[in-house]
């Protein structure tokens, strides 16, 4: 029985979400820009899916900017709102613990001559509001958080972080990349202060390959892709009707029945933190959580941390019994490195290569939590003996 513990990597696609997908690739197929009936049934799959999404988060479907995915949602809103409103000032700040999503970006607006600072977080993950507030200047035209960490899991208090930012700078834009925290909590921008807001489809049972950025009504933005100019002239190409279709489904999908399938998740989540900092003395003695359990984590990330044990060994070890898990995020796997998070926390050196990540979805069962620490404790004891001296 395989057991899949990677569900901040990817997840798999829902049956509702499969059937509508197939249905507008095979039946409804047109081109949502064509003047033609198939494109008018096209057009209004894409409308179907705002919608869906604003209802969500109690906003309007015009707020809602559909894109390919996370990365590109996290790069049209820090380029797109930094050159948009350049003449405010050039100055933007984030955390130490952002996606490469967020920091690729930066780093190229830096090189276009902006400034950016980046603060820290404490053991837990967490910014501090206040030091967030003391970095905000005259000339910040942005604060990029992450809604949830995509490594730890750690929450980030974006309502105490946007009223922060606002005593100091009333016109200081609020984005948020909550490509781990949507469909994992009710989010809504407006009540909480957030500006833009990043997410992508196949975190929460969609296709790969779709995404939405949030805009608030009155931001300005501009364009990084340019062309026929689709959705306003905001992100130009054909529109991705089965993706958008699907990403619509899933999230209303994910807020059907939501206090139920979320205690579900976060039982397994703290049933597996139970067992594996519960026996000091047994086999998985000196493992560290590095995910709280409570309001400061999101329900669905625990981060492992093995000593003696390289993530990657234990990874491919846990692999042949076919329990999923993985060494860090996996939309940066081919690009070796210690993990900027773990860093950002201050957890020990000799841990920054032995932690793993374990993320859940609804469909995973205490059945897999029970396999998945059989496996541990027959693994890691077996492992440590091979370390090497």
């Amino acid at each position: 029985m395989a057991v899949y513990f990677d569900n901040s990597a990817t997840t798999r696609v829902s049956e509702r979400v499969m059937q509508l997908v197939v249905k507008t690739m095979r039946e409804d197929y047109g081109n949502p820009s064509a003047k033609h009936r198939m494109g008018v049934d096209a057009e209004r799959y894409v409308k179907d899916a705002a919608g869906k999404i604003a209802k969500t988060l109690k906003c309007s479907p015009k707020e809602i900017i559909f894109t390919s995915g996370g990365t590109e949602s996290d790069n049209l809103a820090l380029i797109g709102a930094a050159m948009a409103n350049k003449r405010k000032g050039k100055h933007l700040i984030t955390t130490s613990i952002e996606h490469p999503a967020v920091y690729q970006p930066l780093l190229f607006l830096e090189s276009m001559g902006y400034e950016v600072t980046v603060l820290p977080v404490d053991a837990a993950g967490h910014v501090d509001p206040e030091e967030l507030k003391d970095a905000v200047r005259p000339d910040t035209v942005l604060v990029s958080v992450m809604y949830v960490n995509n490594e730890t899991g750690a929450k980030e208090p974006l309502p105490e972080i946007a009223r922060a930012v606002r005593e100091k700078n009333p016109g200081t834009l609020i984005h948020a990349d909550a490509i781990q925290g949507y469909g994992k909590y009710r989010i809504y921008p407006a009540r909480e202060g957030i500006d833009m807001l990043s997410v992508s489809g196949h975190k929460l049972h969609a296709p790969k390959g779709v995404g939405f950025l949030y805009v608030r009504e009155g931001v300005k933005l501009s364009p990084i892709l340019f062309g026929g100019g689709q959705q306003g002239g905001m992100r130009s190409g054909t529109i991705n009707v089965p993706g958008i279709a699907g990403m619509g489904e899933a999230a209303a999908e994910a807020y059907e029945d939501f206090d139920r399938k979320i205690a579900e998740i976060t039982a397994v989540k703290d049933y597996l933190i139970d067992e594996l900092t519960g026996d000091p003395e047994g086999p998985l003695s000196g493992i560290t959580v590095n995910s709280e359990k409570g309001s400061g984590s999101a329900p669905h990330i625990v981060s492992i941390s093995v000593p003696s044990v390289r993530a990657e060994v234990l990874l491919h070890a846990l692999e042949d019994r076919q329990i999923y898990v993985s060494s860090g995020s996996a939309c940066s796997t081919h690009h070796p490195g210690i993990s900027g998070t773990l860093k950002g926390i201050g957890l020990p050196e000799e841990l920054l290569d032995a932690t793993i990540r374990v993320s859940l979805c609804e469909e995973n069962t205490m059945q897999d939590a029970e396999l998945f620490l059989t496996a541990m404790r027959e693994l890691v004891p077996m492992l440590r003996k091979y370390t090497r001296r």
